[in-house]
């Protein structure tokens, strides 16, 4: 196979050719399935297809004028240049041998989960294709410096073949998202940056529950901790922020003793959840969550301790793998026909491993106002003052006022396409989101 390259058939030596996401992948498949960790299958388009595919289009050359007439103090002319380059690439050609190798590839993945339980309804004529998650992975992406989360887009429940090579499209495309953009110029990262495709069977966790894992505690840094994040349905809502998530504290020590490791455990607000659509054309919705549910953990503690258990044999693995200590974030999902725990992706921690271990900074309010006007849930431990600043969207019509340096920004939910403001904010005030979703993590490694 010249452009595609199954997981279990590569490792992380091949980061420059399947990515970040892709390379871990393959390397958790290939030496932790065998501790019981169980994770679903899937195949690349690797960064070669990905250079096929812009050589077949004549795409290199445009692109790259495009970039370099990029006026970045202008951000009409900016936004305006990027829309320009991704529509070129999503009106591109996958060329007919690539095409071919993807589509043998799919039918392959999907005769593995050929189960009745797993196929759409009829009228929508897409039995014996297999969900899948088409994943962008950046060459640039999971390093233990920066994390690049949630910088391509993941287009959820993929079905046939038009729907997979159109997604496949628009992740190569999201290489030039704004977001991906600006977070790259913020690192200062400069290089060839190149993206491959995960094309990976999905967990129907939509019937069951899906959340983010880490193996450290990410505000106090305590190393004895797995903090765990998780919501009803695909984990999307978790991962984008948009609900306050179930919290689990399980302590590390206690997991190989007759203790009971879990040390702490708080309900989340969950009242929405993302299910596999019944529309056509609809891959994805969101429902209302029955009020019985509401007030249900959404993880049995057999599967917290299970749970906490592969994390830390994920994070044993991998300090051995990089030489040093490596905390990991991690994503997992429960499928809810077989009632199976999986992890979908692992990548390095970028924040708390990279601080001072023998270093503790304390910051205390001088103000004697003692009125606390709201609480929530803390994402660092900072301290910051500044002039709020209401935003209701992004859209400039949704706001009164101009969002300047230093202004503390308050609003019902962030995401990576709020970096620009992000960076600007002293501090930020959102309704929903946990500590665990990638606009938290992105703040956190923003400062």
């Amino acid at each position: 196979m010249k452009y595609t390259k199954w997981l279990q058939a590569t490792n992380m030596s091949e980061t420059s050719l399947v990515g970040g996401k892709n390379a871990s992948l393959g390397e958790m498949i290939q030496n932790l399935t065998l501790c019981g960790i169980k994770i679903p299958n899937g195949f690349t388009i690797t960064t070669e297809g990905y250079d096929y595919f812009m050589t077949y289009n004549e795409l290199n050359s445009k692109i790259e004028e495009l970039v370099n007439s990029i006026d970045s103090t202008n951000e009409i002319l900016f936004r305006q240049t990027l829309i320009r380059i991704r529509t070129a690439i999503c009106n591109g050609k996958i060329p007919c041998d690539m095409e071919e190798e993807i589509i043998n590839n799919y039918n392959e993945l999907s005769n593995q989960y050929n189960d009745n339980n797993y196929k759409m309804n009829e009228e929508l004529g897409l039995d014996g294709y297999v969900d899948v998650a088409v994943r962008s992975s950046a060459t640039c992406e999971d390093t233990t410096n920066a994390s690049f989360a949630g910088q391509q887009d993941t287009f959820l429940n993929v079905r046939g073949y038009s729907d997979l090579l159109d997604k496949i499209k628009g992740c190569f495309a999201s290489l030039y998202n704004d977001r991906a953009v600006e977070y790259r110029n913020h690192f200062n990262y400069i290089g060839d940056i190149k993206l491959s495709v995960c094309v990976q069977k999905m967990i129907r966790s939509d019937l069951a529950s899906a959340g983010v894992a880490f193996s450290i505690d990410t505000d106090s840094n305590c190393k004895d901790v797995v903090l765990i994040n998780g919501a009803f349905g695909l984990g999307e809502m978790v991962v984008s922020g948009q609900i306050r998530p179930d919290e689990f504290l399980v302590f590390k020590p206690t997991l190989i003793s007759n203790n009971i490791p879990i040390i702490d455990k708080k309900l989340g607000e969950k009242s929405y959840k993302m299910v596999y659509s019944n529309v056509k054309n609809e891959r994805t919705s969101i429902i209302p969550i029955e009020a019985s549910h509401k007030k249900e953990y959404c993880l049995s503690d057999t599967n917290v301790i299970k749970l906490a258990e592969w994390v830390v044999m994920i994070e044993k693995y991998y300090t051995k793998l990089y030489n040093k200590w490596c905390p990991m974030d991690i994503e997992w999902a429960v499928d809810g026909i077989t009632d199976e725990l999986y992890i979908i992706q692992a990548r390095p921690e970028t924040v708390c491993s990279l601080q001072e271990d023998n270093q503790l900074v304390e910051y205390k309010l001088k103000s004697k106002d003692k009125n606390i006007i709201t609480t929530g849930i803390a994402i660092g431990d900072k301290i910051a003052t500044g002039k709020v600043k209401i935003m209701f969207s992004l859209d400039s019509r949704d706001n009164d006022v101009e969002f300047e340096e230093g202004d503390i920004l308050v609003t019902e939910i962030t995401d990576p396409n709020w970096e620009p403001i992000m960076k600007k904010a002293s501090a930020i005030i959102t309704d929903r989101g946990g500590r665990t979703c990638h606009a938290a993590i992105v703040a956190r490694e923003l400062g």
